[in-house]
């Protein structure tokens, strides 16, 4: 393959003799085996078209300083169509399986929902195509339902029942859409589903709604035959004071309350479980346990600053603890991948840049991909929890594991031990011991 419409080479695998970054791949290769798959199996790494393609590089304080090759068509509907083919091409370059997009993305929106399911049918005519040249598979998509002020009250939780017509209508005509270019996953990110104001929000009444959208478009999926796993994307805050899928926990509660947990799992995102004050190894974990991890966005916060920045992911520590959860889980989700729903800075403004953030991102996953599977393979992590947890696999404490334990019972055991014997039985965690061994297993397993 030549240079494309980006004028840039596909980008290769170059090695780590040169510790300087460049347009090339220092620990992502493609088909290289780890733990019994391939590096493309475990990541499948998938780029996110609204950053990557109609992201200008705005922030609260400055307007956009994008520079791109498509800058000069002015015509929408031209825009969006050549946006397509740049956007393939920029799949191919950079290597990356899989493509995700929100319905109002990739078209311009019209006047009514006829006027953009047509415009929006016009440019899934492209992606079919290209699809079918490329092999490129779409790993979900999803109904932008926050960004028109009719949605500046909610979609699903919205006060208006015309407004949430609307939303239902183009929900479904987005799910027809991912029917149709074989998505893997469909995912529900309810950017405005929340609230402002508890004095002025029947809450109970939003959630029955949301819980109702929900139901209605399992119901459609099933008429349609449309075989993707459901998604919700959690998220505390922004825009909203408190929306609703505020965390992983939270929004397992929720699906498991209205029955949509056998429908959906989670779509989680690293800078959205800073938010929430979690680590993104915490919401990971809180969703592998329970049987709902289902994708990940891959990205990244500011720790000094206190918004969503979207920023792409480079701290390898975090990779590392992300992919040794995806490690003990056996793959992302049933159909998951990483999607880098990330920006380049607003300083990073050329092209090429955007090809080179996509390539520190995927370099960081790759990185924590290798120095995880070193760990399982030592079985280090399940070393330390065995032993911390020894006290229940015999005696009392296996009782209780089994359900057997009882007040009394176990009032009898400890009855007349003194407070130190207690305290002992603890045994010290090493935590700093911890922690420098997972740096050294870093440097060892990269330098390999």
């Amino acid at each position: 393959m030549s240079k494309n419409l980006w004028g840039i080479d596909p980008i290769p695998f170059v090695g780590t003799d040169d510790v300087r970054e460049g347009l090339g791949f220092h620990y992502y290769q493609a088909d290289r085996q780890v733990a019994g798959k391939s590096m493309k199996d475990w990541l499948r790494f998938a780029v996110a078209y609204w950053h990557s393609f109609d992201q200008r590089l705005v922030d609260p304080f400055g307007d956009g300083t994008a520079q791109r090759p498509y800058d000069a068509i002015t015509d929408p509907m031209e825009l969006a169509l050549a946006k397509v083919d740049y956007a393939f091409d920029f799949y191919q370059t950079l290597g990356a399986p899989f493509f995700c997009f929100h319905d109002r993305d990739i078209a311009p929106e019209g006047d009514t929902l006829r006027e953009s399911n047509a415009n929006l049918d016009r440019v899934v005519d492209r992606i079919e195509q290209r699809q079918h040249e490329t092999g490129m598979k779409l790993l979900w998509n999803t109904s932008n339902l926050f960004n028109s002020p009719r949605f500046l009250k909610g979609a699903a939780t919205s006060p208006s029942a015309k407004v949430f017509a609307y939303a239902a209508g183009q929900l479904k005509h987005s799910l027809e859409i991912a029917k149709r270019l074989g998505a893997e996953n469909y995912v529900f990110w309810g950017g405005r589903e929340g609230y402002e104001n508890l004095w002025n929000t029947d809450l109970k009444r939003e959630r029955d709604h949301q819980a109702r959208f929900f139901h209605m478009a399992v119901d459609y999926a099933h008429e349609i035959g449309l075989d993707a796993q459901f998604l919700i994307e959690p998220k505390p805050k922004e825009p909203t004071t408190h929306q609703y899928d505020f965390d992983a926990a939270t929004a397992m509660e929720f699906l498991r309350a209205y029955d949509l947990d056998k429908d959906f799992k989670l779509n989680l995102e690293g800078n959205h479980a800073n938010l929430a004050g979690h680590t993104f190894q915490h919401e990971v974990r809180s969703a592998r346990i329970a049987g709902m991890l289902g994708s990940l966005d891959a990205n990244q916060g500011d720790k000094l600053i206190g918004w969503d920045i979207d920023e792409f992911p480079s701290d390898l520590y975090e990779t590392t603890a992300v992919m040794w959860e995806v490690l003990a889980a056996g793959g992302i989700g049933p159909r998951g991948g990483l999607n880098f729903d990330a920006k380049p800075r607003r300083s990073s403004f050329t092209a090429e840049d955007l090809f080179r953030a996509h390539i520190v991102g995927m370099d960081a996953y790759a990185a924590g991909l290798m120095v995880a599977a070193k760990m399982h393979e030592d079985g280090f992590i399940e070393g330390i929890l065995k032993d911390r947890y020894a006290s229940f696999d015999a005696g009392f404490g296996a009782e209780v594991d089994r359900g057997a334990g009882t007040l009394a019972s176990l009032e009898a055991e400890v009855l007349d031990t003194p407070a130190q014997e207690l305290v002992n039985s603890l045994g010290s965690d090493h935590l700093e011991s911890l922690k420098a061994t997972i740096n050294n297993y870093m440097i060892k397993a990269l330098a390999e």
